[in-house]
């Protein structure tokens, strides 16, 4: 079996995989603190849930956008699973990257826009709303052509509270109206219909300087909750970075590598 690991700045995506695709996954908080002993034997507890043993695990894909934890992570793939992991970056992408610096692209863009430009078809735009808002563009030839990066909306968050003396944290819900009427929904309408509003607003233009007619899908922490106030996301796909982890393992088997 494969697995397959997303580590973001905010949370890591663990998944297994098997012939048929994405078995289960899991979520987790990244620490950049966290040694190879713990994530080993935090993933081998969490594989014995769902009754698979470490053995079973025969090879390790990964993306990774936080540096200082790649060393842990290429230690406990080797000491727990007896692996070398194939980790995605600029370098081996199988994604054409045609962008002006194409070393800058990070990993997570790279698996986002595999999987979506597999299961989607090309162009499409993939709404990437986690720690950041990324937007990521596959033009109609099936290159990555660029994108946009947002603060995300627990970033805007944190800002907010932390500079705005007589506002608090509230809970991120969509309120039933956009004019809020008392402070948490107000909070709840700049947040959720804010962001859904610079969603479309980006698409929209995105879409007009892209050939075709691009599908937009949206993953990421946050993705369920804007894409039921925006207009144009049309799919949300939790597992998008792992599924393009899955498919970049498979090419490099039958390329050998």
């Amino acid at each position: 079996m494969l697995l397959v690991m997303d580590v973001g700045n905010t949370n890591t995506k663990v998944g297994l995989c098997d012939d048929a695709g994405l078995r289960v996954s899991w979520t987790l908080t990244t620490r950049r603190e966290q040694t190879a002993d713990e994530y080993g034997l935090f993933i081998e507890a969490l594989l014995r849930s769902s009754g698979i043993e470490a053995r079973e695990v025969t090879a390790v894909a990964m993306s990774n956008v936080v540096p200082p934890v790649q060393y842990a992570l290429d230690r406990m793939s080797e000491k727990y699973f007896k692996v070398t992991p194939l980790t995605v970056t600029g370098a081996n992408s199988p994604l054409p990257l045609d962008v002006d610096e194409p070393s800058e692209v990070g990993p997570d863009r790279i698996v986002s826009c595999v999987a979506a430009r597999a299961v989607f078809g090309a162009p499409v735009i993939v709404v990437d709303l986690g720690t950041a808002t990324r937007f990521d563009c596959v033009n109609a030839r099936g290159a990555f052509v660029g994108g946009a990066i947002a603060p995300g909306i627990g970033v805007a968050m944190d800002a907010l509270v932390s500079r705005a003396a007589r506002l608090f944290r509230v809970e991120m819900m969509r309120p039933e109206t956009a004019i809020g009427r008392n402070t948490i929904t107000n909070i709840q309408s700049g947040m959720i219909f804010g962001f859904a509003g610079m969603v479309d607003g980006l698409v929209e233009r995105m879409k007009t300087e892209l050939e075709g007619q691009s599908t937009v899908v949206a993953t990421g922490g946050w993705a369920s909750l804007i894409a039921g106030a925006s207009r144009t996301i049309q799919h949300v796909n939790g597992d998008l970075k792992l599924e393009g982890l899955r498919l970049i393992w498979v090419r490099s088997q039958r390329e050998g590598r």
